[in-house]
């Protein structure tokens, strides 16, 4: 049996509500200013927290960064988590997802902070090892159950679970100036499903 966890102490209250206001005040500024042009003076000062209390919860400005693409990241995830626990059907869970990650990509933070500059300032492995770990991560567990289920006929369910997630990555990157993001989401999506459905196979019977 565990053993109850203590109550936190108003030190430990204290530090995460600082931590949180720094990755806040960071999402404004950045998404404002670009990664760049952003001082971690003027970050600390909007978050009314001092210098010293900035480096206590971040190495430096690289670090706020990660932080808070991780946090973005991790937001996505739960967008797509709640839009496709409507949907009964493993491939509409699936599609509900891509949607749900479209929507996310439209969103000025996600776009400018996790799209536009992340790779450039994290380096293109620790973003995928992020995104695998939240958004891309779900794709990749739902293409791999599928699979496992006999409902996605593809060798290297991970291979195809990445190279569909590129293409909804690409569309992602085409919604910023769209004429109609929303018309071009649609496309989006249609081309998406018809790729997906070119590897789906009949579930067999009993299965759901």
């Amino acid at each position: 049996m565990d053993k109850p966890q203590a109550p936190r102490t108003r030190r430990e209250e204290y530090a995460d509500l600082t931590r949180q206001a720094l990755i806040d005040t960071a999402r404004v500024i950045f998404t404002q200013e670009g990664y760049q042009q952003a001082g971690i003076e003027a970050i600390a000062q909007a978050a009314r927290v001092t210098r010293g209390a900035f480096y206590h919860h971040f190495e430096d400005k690289r670090a706020l960064f990660e932080a808070l693409v991780i946090s973005l990241q991790a937001a996505a995830a739960d967008n797509i988590r709640e839009r496709a626990r409507a949907e009964p059907d493993p491939n509409a869970r699936v599609m509900a997802g891509a949607s749900a990650f479209l929507d996310s990509c439209m969103e000025p933070a996600y776009r400018r902070l996790v799209i536009q500059e992340a790779p450039a300032v994290l380096g293109a492995a620790r973003c995928r090892e992020i995104g695998e770990a939240h958004p891309h991560g779900l794709l990749i567990a739902a293409v791999g159950e599928l699979r496992k289920a006999g409902r996605f006929d593809a060798a290297n369910a991970y291979l195809a679970a990445r190279m569909i997630g590129s293409m909804i990555c690409e569309a992602a990157l085409l919604l910023d100036g769209a004429e109609s993001p929303k018309a071009l989401k649609r496309q989006a999506l249609s081309i998406v499903e018809r790729v997906f459905a070119a590897f789906a196979t009949a579930p067999a019977k009993g299965a759901p």
